[in-house]
């Protein structure tokens, strides 16, 4: 199904251009599955994203985090902080439901190991959440193993966007919310390489919403907004195959909040924002034997093309979830609207 995104509108974020899809899969090697839970209870969901197509666990991928604001259950990211890698896919859900969808992200590495015959008595699989209880009925779990391994099932280059898997119940700017996406192409030294954003956007206010700078959170129905106050949070996956190391990650991560201010968010004390970056270049085998090993670096003067990518495309990707999230009643009849029921460039 075909759905209209922010450059339907005539809204373009930026001076890069996008990838071919305009979203996180655009980096060679990335696929994304949803699950999705919807029914009169039930508002959420599962959504995972695969940062490579061998087994990250033997093929870790430099990593960072960083936490915006800590009003977040994720797990994963100290081991991710402290060693600089990722080892596993990346599950999204809702805030009850983190502890379930971890312990199914063990018990699918240890199958893939199993299969591979790569011992496995570790494993840090990194879960992030945003709270869906204003539309889901959070206190019942609804997603658990049977949902992240049909996530990872479902995988794909190309994935829906708006209110699917971790973003059915989700909240943006009071409006629906839940998963959006967008990507960069930069040029240098005669190479085309790729940054992408996913994100599970479930912040701001409608009175700050802010697009292509113009102020329309004040003209839009405030009767019709979801909440009141910045809460509920942001979580941000960028990818790229450009060989950036595990601190220079982290530097990129940090310009995800540029991308949440321009549409107006100032990172309420309720709403967790949580930010993740990872590479698929200079990936590792942790059974090689040698002391050392090679690697491409990036230039550190040259940062501030991923610098700008990743903030044109989280401003993007949250757009994109907007516009393509539908008007949602949850299971105690409160319904949270569209931006486009709303509002239209």
């Amino acid at each position: 199904m075909y759905q209209l995104r922010a450059r339907d509108y005539d809204i373009a974020v930026g001076e890069l251009p996008t990838g071919q899809r305009n979203k996180i899969t655009d980096v060679p090697g990335l696929t994304v599955g949803h699950c999705t839970v919807d029914t009169e209870e039930h508002k959420t969901g599962v959504t995972v994203v695969l940062p490579c197509p061998e087994n990250p666990f033997t093929h870790k991928l430099p990593a960072a985090a960083f936490v915006l604001n800590g009003f977040g259950k994720s797990l994963g990211l100290v081991q991710v902080e402290e060693l600089g890698t990722l080892e596993t896919p990346i599950a999204l859900t809702n805030t009850l439901n983190v502890g379930l969808v971890h312990d199914a992200m063990v018990e699918y590495m240890i199958r893939r190991c199993q299969a591979e015959g790569v011992e496995l008595r570790s494993v840090n699989p990194v879960v992030c959440e945003c709270n869906d209880g204003g539309l889901n009925h959070i206190q019942k779990r609804a997603v658990g193993a049977e949902q992240v391994f049909s996530a990872l099932a479902a995988a794909d280059l190309d994935f829906q966007e708006g209110d699917v898997g971790a973003g059915k119940g989700m909240v943006c700017h009071g409006l629906k919310g839940g998963i959006g996406s967008a990507s960069r192409l930069l040029d240098l030294d005669g190479k085309t390489y790729t940054l992408g954003a996913l994100v599970l956007a479930n912040h701001g206010r409608m009175a700050d919403l802010t697009i292509g700078g113009e102020h329309i959170g004040p003209r839009l129905d405030a009767a019709k907004a979801a909440k009141e106050s910045d809460v509920g949070s942001c979580i941000v996956l960028l990818a790229t195959d450009l060989p950036l190391d595990a601190r220079q990650l982290g530097r990129v991560a940090r310009r995800a909040s540029v991308g949440l201010a321009r549409l107006g968010s100032f990172i309420g004390h309720g709403s967790g924002e949580v930010f993740l970056a990872f590479s698929t270049a200079n990936s590792f085998d942790p059974r090689e034997k040698a002391a050392t090993r090679q690697v491409t670096a990036f230039h550190e003067e040259k940062m501030d093309l991923p610098f700008r990518a990743a903030a044109e495309c989280v401003e993007e990707a949250i757009l994109n979830c907007l516009f393509t999230a539908r008007t949602c009643t949850g299971w105690d009849g409160k319904t949270v609207y569209s931006l486009p029921s709303l509002w239209r460039p």
